[in-house]
């Protein structure tokens, strides 16, 4: 948990450098397919829900706090392989991270803008490549050798 923590933490501050010198709306282009941004998203990825009317602040934060939750038991539980821990600890910190966010300010600071010519993905933010990231291993783990064996209770002698 004191890797989630950590990630937690280094979201957190990321997002304050962004929001205390980059004044929203602004862009520094830093390469032909990349910018740095500021912006505020109020809804979930790729801005969904953003003109819910206020009730998704209190929503998406419920959801981030439980799956967050229920990823802590599974760790504490120790019934994870190394990649799954990896995957928990990245989606922990970055739910948390975005769940502070949503808290704090009523939005998520976006300030990653990967685009091509005049065509953009949608901004988005360093809690949100380890929510991602973290999908991605667990989607690794399941294909991995043993993996069923576990699922299913079995590979345990007794």
């Amino acid at each position: 948990m004191a890797a989630a923590a950590l990630l937690l933490s280094l979201d957190q501050v990321v997002k304050w450098l962004v929001a205390t010198n980059l004044p929203r709306g602004e862009v520094i282009s830093v390469t032909t397919w990349f910018n740095l941004v500021h912006g505020l998203n109020p809804g979930a990825a790729f801005s969904f829900l953003a003109d819910a009317g206020g009730w998704q602040r209190h929503a998406l934060s419920a959801v981030g706090v439980a799956v967050s939750g229920t990823l802590a038991v599974l760790l504490w539980r120790g019934i994870c392989s190394r990649l799954e821990t990896l995957a928990y600890v990245g989606m922990i910190g970055g739910a948390l991270g975005n769940v502070v966010d949503r808290m704090r300010i009523g939005a998520v600071v976006d300030y990653l803008d990967l685009h091509w010519r005049d065509m953009h993905w949608p901004a988005f933010n360093l809690a949100d490549i380890f929510v991602v990231g973290g999908a991605v291993l667990l989607i690794v783990a399941s294909f991995l050798p043993g993996r069923a064996g576990r699922r299913a209770g079995q590979g345990h002698s007794t």
